[in-house]
């Protein structure tokens, strides 16, 4: 039942996480089923997470953290499974993309599922060149109206999920409403369509953070476009258990398709 794998690696090869993120979630979540990564997230007490995670700790021998070093040894205590594996030198990460690719396959293989196809992230291309035939022929993408509005923030939904989110159509309680869908053993995604860069980072890896202490669920964000090529797979064909929030801002500078 421990389908969510937290990925912890030493500040220095920090963004290992990313990487094996883009190969478990787009190699495993597929025909309903899927093992969730968590990256890029900074550990919290032990009671603040569910019973549906692993840790796997990648550790550089040669500059660890001892703040993780701390926290995984808090985790473990409390009875979280981990994963150690230990680096002696940060030339070692090949091996490690070697061992998670056959750990990622073997992991398919259980569950039954192909880990060298993308379904969904070919039909999502599909869709997306529908809409932009049409921007070509029309001139202009699809246009929505929000159900909701206050100030520069509106908030739109499909029609199923606008149903779920009850009669409100205040912006406070519709996404309290929204929050409020998310139940153990899900997921929180944030998705979000704006600048990679210190300033957006900090307010949503802080809404990650809340979200976690208050559902005990484990959260994920990730960057327009880039996660429609990195978990975006998983998003639309793995467990349904996702609760997603996608942020979007219009740019200051427009550039003309």
């Amino acid at each position: 039942g421990r389908d969510k794998v937290t990925i912890v690696a030493s500040p220095a090869i920090g963004e290992l996480g990313a990487w094996l993120e883009q190969l478990i979630a787009e190699s495993s979540g597929k025909e309903g089923k899927g093992l969730v990564p968590v990256a890029n997230e900074e550990l919290g007490m032990p009671e603040t997470y569910g019973d549906d995670r692993v840790f796997a700790y990648v550790r550089l021998a040669t500059t660890p953290s001892a703040e993780q070093d701390a926290a995984i040894e808090r985790l473990e205590k409390a009875g979280h499974p981990v994963v150690r594996i230990t680096l002696d030198d940060a030339r070692e990460i090949g091996q490690e993309f070697f061992r998670w690719e056959i750990a990622t396959a073997v992991a398919c293989s259980v569950l039954g599922i192909n880990a060298f196809n993308q379904p969904d992230v070919e039909a999502a291309k599909i869709a997306t060149k529908r809409i932009t035939k049409a921007y070509e022929e029309s001139g202009a993408l699809p246009g929505s109206e929000p159900l909701g509005a206050a100030g520069d923030l509106a908030l739109y939904a499909d029609a199923k999920n606008a149903a779920a989110l009850g009669a409100a159509r205040d912006v406070d309680a519709m996404l309290a409403s929204h929050l409020g869908r998310i139940k153990p053993g899900d997921y929180f995604a944030i998705n979000a369509y704006v600048e990679m860069c210190p300033a957006n980072e900090a307010p949503l890896q802080a809404l990650r953070a809340a979200v976690r202490a208050k559902k005990r669920v484990a959260t994920t964000l990730g960057y327009g476009p880039r996660f429609l090529h990195s978990t975006g797979q998983l998003h639309k064909g793995g467990p349904a258990t996702g609760v997603f929030l996608q942020i979007t801002a219009d740019d200051p500078h427009a550039i003309p398709i």
